[in-house]
């Protein structure tokens, strides 16, 4: 097909912040993880789809199949969807205290 461009697995976009490999963030309504570091402003490669373990707020708890929002303040995933956005939903359940959340990112971010 001539006019296909590309897959969209992985999208180059410019970052936000500093970035490290395996960070996360969210570029108007597209949210990625960096495949790799990407200084703030620069132009890097993010995975948008799969996959993640990813920072989250350490006192909330997540069943299965729970909607996951990104608090683009405090860089980190949520089950508060006031003020934040819907990035994914968790593939694992996730208890209080845990500092991380295991994502499967959303295909679009509402």
């Amino acid at each position: 097909m001539k006019n296909f461009v590309q897959c969209g697995d992985t999208l180059t976009l410019p970052a936000p912040y500093a970035v490290n490999s395996g960070d996360a963030v969210l570029v108007g309504k597209i949210f990625g993880v960096a495949v790799a570091a990407v200084a703030n402003g620069a132009d890097g490669e993010f995975k948008t789809n799969g996959v993640f373990d990813v920072p989250a707020l350490g006192t909330d708890v997540a069943a299965v199949g729970a909607a996951l929002y990104w608090d683009s303040v405090n860089k980190r995933l949520t089950t508060t969807a006031a003020g934040n956005t819907r990035v994914g939903v968790a593939v694992a359940a996730k208890a209080n205290g845990a500092a991380t959340a295991r994502i499967k990112l959303d295909e679009t971010v509402a």
